[in-house]
Parts: structure tokens; sequence; C-alpha cells
């Protein structure tokens, strides 16, 4: 298939060194996107949104997401009221068109907040970084890493889209009731010039997975979860939360991603996991092939964050569907002001359909929303988040 050579032949060279001649699914994971020469997020390979590309999210489809996400960090500068400057994090930014659509926002309808905004992107990828500021050139943004950033140093909000489903994630599997780390070696028969990888199964590498599973209460010694059964556990996950509530001082930490409840990711139907591998719009499980030219996800396990989140100082807000937290920012009136909008008919429809994307239950619609908070006293406490009141 159509793999980088270069990075298989890093990853071969990673594996043949370590001392066990094997490393884990997330050190796999890690190289394959980023690598800092040849992973897919370091490389010409990225594709997004465009046709042919690999993906798309949701700012790729309109600017309506940005604005009314807008909206929503409009009123949390508003209950903490109106601090200058206000810190707007973004963690991985894409391709900047989410920063573009939300500072054009403010910029026009919110001069005065536009004026207090300090907007700053978090970004590994040198080749998005770029993309970014050649984009974002007409507006003030500073670039860094998490962290640089100093801690209690941001008063706003840490934010992402569809950041942490690319975290790299440790892949287990059951044997006779017995939890085992996948970990991936080299096929010894392969020429070089083919390399090949394979899993082998092993005593988890880090007590931290029994940790992650006890945290959210799942126990897989039950008879209900079949030998075989495999999933993911996102340690990095809990990493990047205890950095981002160690550096906010005072506001909100919103993600958005796909994924689940712990409940419904570990269902025992769930027999394979979630992680999925996407090449040219087209989604499959095999992420050993196209190696440094597709990505590869795994959703969120939103329980986790919840409550790693609390063990971080941080309050849990609020978890919604992207598709009501949309609606209850707006997005029904901007459906309902397109009949009463003079373009051409083509317009209004291609218009319609990205805003019906953005609310549709099976796809982007059902993303989940969660909100948290840090430093807030009972009055800033009390006033409900836009996004999360639902009209009655």
């Amino acid at each position: 298939m159509d793999s980088n050579p270069a990075l298989c032949a890093a990853i071969a060279n990673y594996i043949t060194t370590s001392p066990q001649q094997r490393i884990t699914f997330a050190e796999f994971m890690d190289m394959v996107l980023y690598h800092p020469e040849y992973g897919y997020y370091s490389s010409d390979a990225l594709k997004i949104g465009f046709k042919g590309g690999d993906f798309f999210t949701s700012p790729n489809l309109c600017a309506d997401f940005g604005e009314l996400l807008a909206e929503q960090f409009f009123q949390m500068w508003e209950i903490l009221g109106k601090p200058i400057p206000f810190s707007l994090v973004e963690m991985g930014a894409g391709q900047g068109l989410l920063a573009l659509h939300i500072l054009k926002y403010h910029q026009l309808h919110y001069p005065d907040f536009f004026t207090a905004l300090e907007y700053i992107i978090v970004e590994k990828s040198p080749t998005l970084r770029q993309e970014q500021q050649q984009r974002l050139q007409d507006f003030s943004v500073c670039w860094c890493n998490l962290e640089d950033i100093p801690p209690n140093a941001i008063v706003g909000c840490f934010f992402s889209n569809e950041l942490v489903d690319a975290f790299p994630v440790h892949q287990f599997t059951l044997e006779t009731g017995e939890l085992r780390e996948i970990y991936i070696t080299t096929d010894s028969n392969e020429k070089e010039t083919c390399l090949s990888f394979l899993e082998v199964t092993g005593e988890p590498s880090t007590l931290q997975l029994a940790e992650y599973l006890d945290l959210v209460e799942m126990d897989f010694s039950q008879s209900a979860y079949p030998d075989g059964y495999r999933s993911e556990i996102n340690l990095a996950a809990l990493e990047w939360l205890s950095i981002v509530a160690d550096r906010l001082q005072r506001g909100y930490v919103l993600t958005i991603d796909y994924g689940y409840p712990a409940s419904r990711y570990y269902n025992p139907r769930r027999s394979q996991g979630t992680l999925q591998c996407y090449y040219q719009h087209r989604f499959h499980d095999n992420p050993y092939i196209n190696i440094g030219q597709q990505d590869i996800t795994a959703h969120v396990d939103f329980t986790a964050l919840e409550r790693w989140g609390e063990k971080c100082n941080l309050k849990n807000i609020g978890f919604i569907q992207q598709g009501l937290f949309l609606m209850a920012l707006g997005l029904g009136e901007r459906i309902a002001a397109l009949s009463y909008q003079k373009q051409p008919l083509s317009e209004l429809l291609q218009r319609r359909d990205a805003l019906h994307q953005l609310i549709d239950p099976t796809g982007l619609g059902g993303f989940g929303v969660l909100i948290q908070s840090k430093g807030l006293n009972n009055t800033e406490t009390s006033q409900p988040i836009k996004g999360l009141t639902l009209p009655k």
C-alpha cells in the first residue's frame, strides 16, 4: 500500500533498538502521526476538507460553526466580568479556518470583546502552523506550545475541536479474562525494502492503564466481555487535561469531539474498539497500511475527561451533543432565515445542507461538547451557559 518508506524504516529502527524489540501501539501511533519529518501531521500528506482529502471538520463546511462558538465565548467573557485580556487558547487549530471565523465575527459584532481578546494557538504540526500563520496574518495571534504557558496564566477559555481523538492511544485485548496490552513489532522475515508490522500481546506497559479503568469504573473480568475483546485507553488525554487545568487560572475548558461516556465506549458489543483510519474521505480500521499517508483516530472517552478534570480542580458544567449545543446558540434561527434570503437557489441549498450537517445526529451533530470551569465564584457558576441552555 501507499506507505512512506522512510517513516516505516524509522519506526522499524525504533522497534529493533527497544529493549524487548517491541513498542506500544501508543508509541507506534505517535510516530505515524507526529514524527517531526515524516509523520502524517508533519508532512505534505495531510489533506483536510477539499475533494480528494482524507477528512473534513465542521469549520470546513461553513463559517457558522465558528460564529456560533464566538457567541459562546462572548457570553463567557461577560460571565467572568469582561476581563482584559480574555485569552482564547485554541489547541490544534487545523488550517486556521475556525480561528478566522471566530476572529472575523468578534471584530464585526463585538468590537469591545475583540479589543480585549488575546488569541493563542497551540499547534504541534509545523505544516499546519505555517498554513495558520498565512491565513491569519491580518489578526493579532500568537503561537506557542502548551507547556510554554506559565501555570495559572490564562483567564479565558481553552478550547479544541477534534483534537483529543488524534492523541496516541494504548490498545488492549482480553485473553482468558486477563487484560493484555497490544504491542507492535517487525516481521523479521520481511526484506528491509518491504517492512511490515505485527501485533503481539504482553503484560501492560504501565500501571496507569489499570488506574484509568478504575477511574471510569470499568471491570473487564465480567463474563459479558468475550475473549479477544479489544479497545483503547487514552492516557495522553489525561496528561493533556492536567496541563490545561494547571495553566488555567479562571475560566473554561470547552472540548468538542466524537466519543461516548465510558459505559458506551466499553460496551461489550463494541468488541473491536473505536480505532479508525481516514484516507481520501474513506475510513477503515487497518493502521498498518498507508503509513504516514492517513489519519488515525480513536473516539474520546468523555467520562475519563470529566472525572480526571475533577481531580485537576475542573468543575463539570455540562455535556451535550453538538447539534443541541449549536441550536441553543442560534443555529435554528439561521436555518429559518434562509427562507428570506435573496440568493441563487443553488447557494441557498448548499448553505442549508451545510447547516443541517452541523446538527445531523448521525454525523457532526452527534459529537460531544464538554464544558468544564475553574476558579469561578458562586455568582459566576450560577449563570447558565448559553450553549447548554435548551429552549423549553
